[in-house]
């Protein structure tokens, strides 16, 4: 779903913020970023780039170093005065930077670098892989120990991680399943940090703003254009699986896509939001336990506003108040800006008591459409019937395309412990007529 209240971006770099004495990555290839201050880190174009999105694919840690982290600034010879980006290896040794000019920061040069370097450590992993090919009829140990070589960068290069996983299941000694399954398909090329596939971003930005115009049928069509001109990418994925559970209802599609999302080399975001849709799904078919599972896993793989906001009415519906605000104040503590967070606290002021500060603030946001549902249960909680009834209608009826989705909402409304003083309305229950029968799958 696009950001409420943002200007929506199809790609998004899973950066980690490194403070002060936080760890730095275990990555076998790291890009640092140094920004000088928070409005650049936010208003680069290095949070929006393809090719680095890409590459986090790949086990390439993505770092956003702070000002204040003077160790790593030492550790990196990075000056304290102007941004830059340097690549380093799995030891933290510098592999190549890109300094700024005119205090920017040039992201084509910095994808350039990285895709260079890559290529570098492609080839010398193809020669030995091609000396192991040879080994392997009359050096049977040492053929073992250049595939395992090869195997150990497989998160780098999936392909040749394949072509080293045969050689040695040929040698007796094959690797887990479940390692090779995250590689993906045999037939799946390595994530493009190249930029080879040009077109699918320009797809990505037309079936995005298709969603945002609600023009469902447009936006799945572009989404799955992107994922065919490149299946290795899984933001397109991760755009086309939304689609199917948020906006469509068609749940078996969503599956369908966040499972191979799952299965496949995939950046931190696009995997996040990949457990978080099925975690969605299956606490609605009635496994709680494992949709709360996945939900844990998510936040585990990339932190997002909106798995803390599931996470909160997960704890709220299970009467742990205190537990739930704090899940809430994680999700508002990740874009404290963003509107749909704030609608979102606000439902949690209200029912804490706080309700003049929660009307407030849904006053001020009442023309969001897609937090209509949010907004009714501010209302609800308030104590104002009328306007939490006119904005379910709204959520319903307005926000709303598809009636598979508006089943799952209405049934979701009539178990909503933010609504249970509207659960024996008779105006709510004719509302909400289409849970009526409903069953999560």
């Amino acid at each position: 779903m696009p950001n409420v209240g943002a200007e929506p971006t199809v790609y998004r770099v899973a950066w980690t913020v490194l403070g002060p004495g936080a760890e730095r990555p275990k990555t076998p290839m790291t890009v640092y970023w140094f920004p000088t201050s928070p409005d650049e880190a936010r208003t680069s174009p290095l949070q929006t780039s393809r090719g680095l999105s890409l590459a986090s694919s790949r086990c390439v840690g993505m770092a956003l170093v702070t000002p204040e982290n003077t160790v790593v600034h030492e550790a990196l010879k990075a000056p304290a005065a102007e941004p830059v980006a340097i690549l380093a290896g799995g030891d933290g040794a510098e592999i190549g930077r890109v300094a700024a000019k005119d205090g920017r920061l040039d992201t084509g040069a910095l994808e350039k670098l990285l895709a260079s370097k890559l290529d570098e450590r492609e080839d010398a992993l193809k020669a030995v892989l091609q000396e192991a090919d040879q080994k392997a009829a009359t050096d049977k140990a040492g053929a073992i120990a250049d595939y395992t070589r090869v195997w150990e960068e497989r998160c780098l290069f999936p392909g040749l991680g394949r072509k080293a996983a045969k050689g040695l299941t040929k040698l007796g000694q094959k690797p887990a399943e479940t390692s090779l399954l995250l590689l993906g398909p045999e037939t799946l090329a390595d994530p493009d940090v190249r930029g080879v596939h040009t077109e699918v971003a320009g797809l990505l930005r037309q079936g995005l703003d298709a969603e945002i115009a609600a023009r469902y049928l447009d936006a799945e069509r572009l989404y799955a254009q992107a994922a065919a001109a490149d299946p290795a990418d899984a933001t397109a994925l991760r755009f086309l699986g939304e689609l199917y559970r948020h906006q469509t209802g068609d749940w078996t599609k969503a599956r369908a896509v966040f499972e191979r999302v799952l299965a496949m080399p995939a950046d931190p975001v696009a995997r996040a939001v990949a457990q978080h849709g099925l975690g969605k799904m299956t606490i609605h078919s009635g496994r709680f336990a494992d949709g709360l599972a996945l939900f844990e896993r998510s936040v585990e793989t990339y932190p997002l506003p909106i798995t803390y906001r599931n996470l909160a009415v997960y704890w709220f519906s299970e009467r742990q108040a205190e537990k739930a605000a704090g899940f809430m104040r994680q999700a508002l503590a990740l874009d404290p800006d963003d509107r749909y967070n704030r609608i979102f606290a606000a439902v949690y002021l209200a029912a804490s008591g706080h309700k003049e500060e929660a009307a407030k603030i849904a006053h001020a946001n009442q023309d969001v459409l897609e937090a209509s549902y949010n907004l009714a249960a501010v209302w609800a909680q308030v104590g104002d019937r009328k306007k939490a009834m006119e904005l379910l209608r709204r959520h319903f009826y307005e926000y709303e395309r598809f009636d598979a989705v508006r089943a799952m909402e209405m049934k979701e409304a009539r178990d909503d412990y933010m609504f249970a003083s509207l659960h024996q309305d008779p105006e709510f229950i004719e509302l909400t007529r289409l849970a009526d029968g409903h069953r999560m799958e």
